[in-house]
């Protein structure tokens, strides 16, 4: 129970969710007759918009992966790495602070400004930004949370 409550916790304002205990109870509640009519995706009404979380200013930094907001730069071990526009805000957005699930819907009104409404845009920029960090050794992974979003798991610990 707990787990599901923080899910919806979670899952706030992101629009409509529908919670069951179970499967029985889920086709109860579909084949109900008192049960309102499911409305189509196209009809339903937007959700309020989905503000981006704080995003911090300066340099940020996971492990010797430094990405300077300002300046414009990413740099890995001090060396300049090239990532577009797109790809730089992506990464400064998933390095944090925080490391937390970034949804799809924050991650796209942070970068894009505007609501996402299921666009390859996203995932496509993910792709590309995965492929550039595949070549770093001991650099951060994207990874998806599949149905929610994408993270990256904390920096190695200096030893």
């Amino acid at each position: 129970m707990w787990m599901r409550e923080r899910v919806l916790r979670q899952l706030d304002g992101l629009g409509p969710v529908l919670s069951c205990a179970d499967l029985t109870e889920l086709r109860e509640l579909l084949s109900s007759p008192t049960a309102p009519p499911l409305a189509h995706p196209a009809t339903v009404s937007p959700a309020a918009p989905v503000r981006p979380a704080i995003v911090p200013q300066g340099l940020v930094r996971w492990g010797e992966l430094v990405v300077d907001r300002a300046g414009h730069r990413v740099t890995w071990r001090g060396d300049p790495l090239p990532l577009t526009p797109t790809e730089r805000k992506l990464l400064a957005l998933l390095i944090g602070p925080p490391l937390v699930v970034w949804s799809y819907e924050q991650l796209f009104a942070a970068v894009w400004r505007g609501p996402y409404r299921g666009s390859a845009i996203l995932h496509s920029a993910v792709k590309q930004l995965r492929d550039k960090l595949r070549g770093l050794p001991g650099g951060p992974q994207v990874h998806t949370v599949q149905g929610i979003g994408y993270r990256l798991d904390p920096p190695p610990r200096s030893t």
